[in-house]
């Protein structure tokens, strides 16, 4: 009774638009009520205990990084390098876009602030070169689901510390999914720009030293992700001071060596970098408190009871996981279904033989494609708010782009070694 009472709770929470971290605590505070074996400070301790752990100290300093890097520089260093590879493609701002989104996954960890960037910066000047401005709205909302799973993405760090799974085996597992989807976005983009006619001619040549320029200005910043990768592999630190390591290259970048930071935005960056952490800790301290309830009522292991009893094979649980993920990932943001249900699939992972590593690229990215999607669709209204495109231009214009992210998501299911093959190799 109590468990259903709880789970009533939350779904009317859900409903009323309460936050969400507000909506799991009510569940909570109604679950201790109709079970008086528990006195309600227990829900106190599960909170504080929820963010009594290091690991957690990694998502607020790739945070802090990702932000102290908007203020650094390295955006126009990248887009000029990203400028000059792309050139000789057909539809090459367009491909920027893509490079773009991939290279600033593995610095900022934060595809919202990737797609605020990029709506800014980019989809003008692409309906300068005759784009559309839903498709380039969409274009960068799709694209910018390349952060999260490249790594420092955050909902890495989370699954990681939920599930009890090598954050550095994450890491290292996202950076081929990642670069494969962005293979997919620039084939479908090298065909869009074909089809339409849009930059098939370039009139601007870049030269063998553009290159190197641009190239020896963005190198600094591509650095980053490979002393993230490097020197947890190597064991010079763990993912939680590589989080340290990583601010600290920011303002080493922005202050002293690309010297366009100053205090003032070094002080702005730092009262950014608490009021997202806070709103992130929040949720994960009450989703912690959640996952205790659901342990204690055994719900991990009658759900993988329920699932095994009905799927017999791994192929077909990934196929029923996509559509339950899409699906919900339609009315709850990401980080919340990444606290709620890596707890109920672990169980299920060891049934069916699946690697949690693996999994978890598959899960994170399942979950994003929900970004795009009315009615939550925080990707979406970030991106539609940013550039003016209506939802209903842009809804029309996604579904090529969610047909794209649904196929990449199978291809990653169903070809392990895409997310194993790096963390098999570097661990050996």
């Amino acid at each position: 009774m109590a468990i259903f009472a709880t789970l009533a709770v939350l779904i009317i929470s859900f409903l009323l638009n309460i936050p969400i971290a507000f909506g799991l605590i009510l569940s909570c505070l109604m679950y201790f009520t109709f079970n008086n074996s528990f006195s309600s400070e227990i829900l106190i301790q599960r909170l504080i205990s929820g963010m009594e752990s290091v690991p957690l100290l990694a998502i607020i300093f790739f945070i802090s990084a990702g932000i102290l890097m908007n203020y650094t520089g390295i955006t126009s260093r990248m887009l000029r390098f990203s400028t000059v590879i792309t050139n000789p493609l057909p539809g090459s701002l367009a491909q920027v876009n893509v490079i773009l989104s991939t290279l600033m996954g593995g610095i900022s960890g934060s595809n919202v602030a990737d797609a605020a960037m990029q709506s800014k910066i980019l989809v003008p000047e692409m309906e300068k070169k005759g784009y559309k401005k839903s498709f380039s709205t969409v274009l960068t909302a799709s694209t910018s689901l390349i952060t999260p799973i490249i790594p420092p993405g955050i909902g890495l760090i989370m699954y990681g510390y939920v599930g009890n799974v090598s954050i550095g085996k994450l890491f290292m597992a996202g950076i081929l999914p990642g670069i494969v989807l962005c293979i997919c976005f620039m084939m479908y983009v090298h065909f869009y720009a074909k089809k339409y006619n849009l930059e098939t001619d370039s009139s601007i040549k870049y030269s063998t030293k553009d290159f190197l320029l641009s190239f020896k200005d963005a190198a600094l910043a591509l650095l980053l992700p490979i002393i993230i990768i490097g020197g947890i592999r190597l064991g010079a630190f763990s993912a939680t001071e590589a989080g340290v390591i990583a601010v600290l290259y920011a303002i080493v970048l922005g202050m002293f060596i690309y010297r366009e930071m100053k205090v003032k935005q070094l002080i702005l960056s730092l009262k950014e970098t608490i009021q997202t952490a806070a709103a992130v800790l929040l949720i994960i301290a009450a989703g912690s408190a959640f996952g205790w309830v659901l342990t204690l009522e055994r719900v991990p292991q009658k759900a993988t009871e329920l699932m095994v009893s009905f799927v017999s094979n791994e192929v077909l649980f990934f196929l029923i996981t996509l559509i339950f993920l899409l699906i919900v990932g339609m009315f709850l943001e990401g980080n919340v279904l990444i606290i709620i249900l890596t707890p109920l699939f672990m169980p299920m992972l060891i049934e069916y033989g699946i690697d949690p590593v693996h999994f978890g690229i598959f899960f994170i990215m399942c979950i994003s494609i929900g970004t795009l999607t009315p009615p939550l669709g925080t990707i979406m209204f970030t991106t539609c708010g940013i550039t003016g495109t209506r939802f209903e231009e842009f809804i029309k214009e996604s579904w090529p782009f969610l047909l794209l992210l649904i196929f990449a998501a199978l291809l990653i299911a169903f070809f392990p070694s895409i997310s194993l093959f790096l963390p098999n190799l570097l661990g050996a």
